[in-house]
């Protein structure tokens, strides 16, 4: 009984010990840029990051996002008005970020604004209704990665692009999938 309690403490000890190292050090010098802020996982995210000590440039797409993001988190957190379904929009991004982090360039861009609605059945939708979701959660994703490519490579940076289950199990009517399959098709190009 006391032999396998020990095991087991020793595992734990071991594997405590490797989560540690997968611990990145000398963070506090690295930009990321996160879109879609102004609340769930990007918001959530460039908190926690905020909280590491990474300095955070949060796309917000309301200005009301903005402040309370800004009142949520330290002064290493700065936002910009962000739509990545207009194009002006996303340069105006990328020349704020870049006289911002200057030649370090961007060492995390998280592409993560996107939309579910509408949805419904298929019948019942137009044309339009598609666009309005795969301009935001694919042709966003695509525009801001070409966009900050640039910055990225300065810095030896990556590109993480958001997608879900969705992304590879058709669940719900609509163009949500549709965009999600997308984003995981793009991601693989990139990677390749």
């Amino acid at each position: 009984m006391w032999l396998l309690l020990l095991v087991l403490l020793g595992l734990i000890f071991l594997y405590r010990r490797y989560r540690h190292s997968l611990i990145l050090e000398n963070l506090t010098d690295k930009h990321v840029f996160i879109t879609g802020c102004d609340s769930g996982f990007g918001n959530l995210l460039a908190r926690q990051l905020d909280k590491r000590g990474i300095k955070v440039l949060a796309g917000c797409l309301t200005d009301k996002g903005a402040e309370d993001l800004k009142k949520a988190t330290s002064s290493r957190v700065q936002t910009v008005p962000l739509d990545v379904t207009n194009t002006q929009s996303v340069v105006a991004a990328v020349k704020w970020a870049s006289d911002i982090v200057g030649d370090k360039g961007i060492w995390g861009l998280v592409n993560n604004a996107g939309v579910g609605i509408p949805s419904n059945a298929t019948e019942w939708m137009t044309k339009e209704d598609f666009f309005k979701i795969i301009n935001v959660n694919l042709l966003g994703v695509v525009d801001m990665t070409i966009h900050f490519l640039p910055l990225i490579r300065k810095a030896r940076g990556r590109v993480v692009n958001v997608a879900s289950i969705a992304g590879r199990l058709t669940m719900c009517p609509g163009g949500y999938c549709l965009s999600k399959y997308g984003v995981e098709s793009f991601s693989d190009s990139l990677r390749a």
